[in-house]
């Protein structure tokens, strides 16, 4: 007897539909699984005959085949065996399907139990998109799978659940889906076959905290001194512009990047969309509702190739990809690997980073902005004016050197942090609060999505960058002399002019001075305006 069900399969961030074609047949008692499965999915057989076992049911002793159609397409995870556990139930005959089609997804326990796996928003979304209108997943998934909209979720804690809702109403536990009436995704009922995003003005749905980043936020008003540092991070919010930070140890750098999720604005409906489906694909999707603050991603020093740029058996996101439409803060900058260094070109350039293997590639999205710190060498003291380096100038410029040039070129401020005097630490009168610098950088972001048609001042291309300056005749030369003066490639020049735009923004000006190019052009290279006066 043949049964016929659907799942859905994870491709980068899309989900893809699969048909899951269960034959069981007289012969010797043998089961198959076809479709170009990888080692998870061909360990699904030993799953699915325990789980089938441990849920009351029989596991037929009988020639058993699973197709996954498409067959030229590779086929990874343990998202399918709940289907394949069903289907061999139904092509058995120990039970019946009742009208109307459940898609199913969910990992099988030995024990029949079903486990939670990843990707399940954008899995759903294609079922949705694919006409089906009724979805069974983990109960530890329903709530993203409830943010498809038009779709009815069913949450199944194991197989015999699932039996009982292909087999229709009698006995079934699993509720029907609530439809949240806040924000969902768009992609079924009524002919729709599109993904949208409803909301509404819900302050949960948009004050959730970032679980990840939020433990230990600091306040700007915590942080005493370093004045310039502070301005140029401001600056660097506002226009989503790549920043650097050194200085010796204890000089601030790591509590200053600790500040920037309280100072960044929430995402808007289409970037939320975009994080929340990439944090359902990683697995690591925590709340319900779409993800509202900004990414925060802080990996270690030590964080390998793969786990800052994505990969693995199942080609998952890394860190760059979850800092998507947010910050990507590397500490201790000169100490990661290189290879892991320079993966970050493409995706500061590009806003992308592309997982090539034999079988094909997966292109994530990864428009990230980021923020470094480093020491000037590797004692951390070099040009201290009251602590000796132990380095010598010959060891701290082979650390410095560690960051690569075209690296260093897309980092559009860099900033010296020297250590703070002490009378500044004691007494001295606190600076901004985050709350009053965050409404500046919300108001410099939103003047410039305006202008440049919903893109931060970072993310102009060459021409367009050049009309929003509105750079006079007298600036034009000053600009030539700026990178003269300071050797600019041409990528230099228009990061400069970029930064330039968002310090006119941050004063509420439509146009820039000539103030702005010099702050612009100090604030990435310093020694710019000393050889100019010269």
């Amino acid at each position: 007897m043949l049964a016929t069900l659907v799942t859905a399969v994870i491709s980068g961030l899309r989900g893809e539909l699969v048909r899951v074609e269960v034959d069981v047949a007289p012969g010797l008692p043998v089961c198959h699984i076809v479709g170009l499965p990888d080692t998870a999915l061909s360990e699904a057989r030993e799953r699915v005959r325990g789980a089938i076992r441990n849920s009351g049911f029989e596991y037929p002793l009988s020639r058993i085949t699973v197709n996954l159609a498409p067959a030229d397409q590779r086929k990874r995870g343990a998202a399918y065996d709940l289907a394949i556990a069903v289907g061999v139930l139904v092509a058995s005959g120990q039970i019946r399907t009742s009208g109307g089609a459940w898609a199913l997804l969910g990992e099988l326990s030995l024990g029949g139990a079903v486990r939670p796996v990843a990707g399940v928003l954008p899995m759903v979304a294609t079922l949705a998109r694919a006409g089906y209108e009724r979805v069974a997943v983990p109960a530890g998934n329903v709530d993203e799978a409830r943010l498809v909209a038009g779709v009815e979720v069913a949450g199944v804690d194991g197989l015999d659940d699932a039996a009982r809702l292909v087999a229709g109403p009698r006995g079934r536990r699993a509720a029907q889906a609530e439809r949240r009436p806040d924000l969902a995704v768009s992609g079924a009922g009524g002919g729709q076959r599109s993904t949208a995003v409803r909301t509404a003005d819900s302050p949960a749905a948009r004050g959730v905290p970032d679980l990840e980043a939020s433990g230990d936020r600091v306040d700007l008003a915590d942080i005493r001194g370093q004045a310039n540092a502070r301005w140029a991070l401001e600056i660097a919010l506002a226009g989503s512009h790549n920043l650097l930070l050194v200085g010796p140890p204890g000089a601030g750098k790591t509590l200053l990047a600790r500040s920037i999720p309280g100072l960044l604005p929430p995402l808007d409906d289409d970037e939320a969309l975009e994080v929340t489906v990439i944090e359902s694909v990683a697995g690591r999707l925590m709340r319900s509702g779409l993800r509202r603050d900004r990414p925060f991603r802080a990996p270690h020093h030590t964080a390998s190739y793969a786990a800052l740029v994505g990969g693995g058996p199942q080609l998952a996101p890394g860190e760059v990809t979850r800092a998507h439409h947010g910050v990507l803060f590397m500490d201790e900058l000169a100490e990661f690997d290189r290879d892991v260094l320079d993966a970050l070109r493409q995706p500061l350039e590009d806003g992308t980073v592309e997982l090539a293997r034999a079988r094909g590639s997966i292109r994530y999205p990864a428009r990230l902005q980021l923020v470094a710190a480093m020491n000037p060498c590797r004692c951390g003291w070099h040009g201290d004016a009251q602590r000796a380096c132990r380095c010598g100038d010959g060891e701290a410029d082979r650390y410095v050197r560690r960051v690569s040039g075209p690296l260093l070129d897309r980092l559009d401020l860099r900033v010296e942090m020297p250590r703070v005097p002490p009378a500044e630490l004691v007494g001295a009168t606190p600076g901004e609060s985050s709350g009053v610098v965050a409404e500046r950088i919300a108001a410099a972001r939103a003047r410039a999505l305006r202008r440049d048609g919903g893109r931060p001042n970072a993310h102009l291309a060459g021409a367009a960058v050049v009309a929003a300056c509105r750079l006079q005749r007298s600036q034009e030369g000053l600009m030539r002399e700026l990178a003269t003066a300071a050797h600019m490639t041409a990528r230099g020049v228009h990061r400069v002019l970029r930064v330039s735009r968002t310090i006119a923004d941050l004063a509420g000006r439509d146009g820039v001075t000539d103030a702005d190019l010099l702050a612009a052009a100090g604030l990435r290279d310093p020694a710019a305006l000393p050889s100019l006066s010269a």
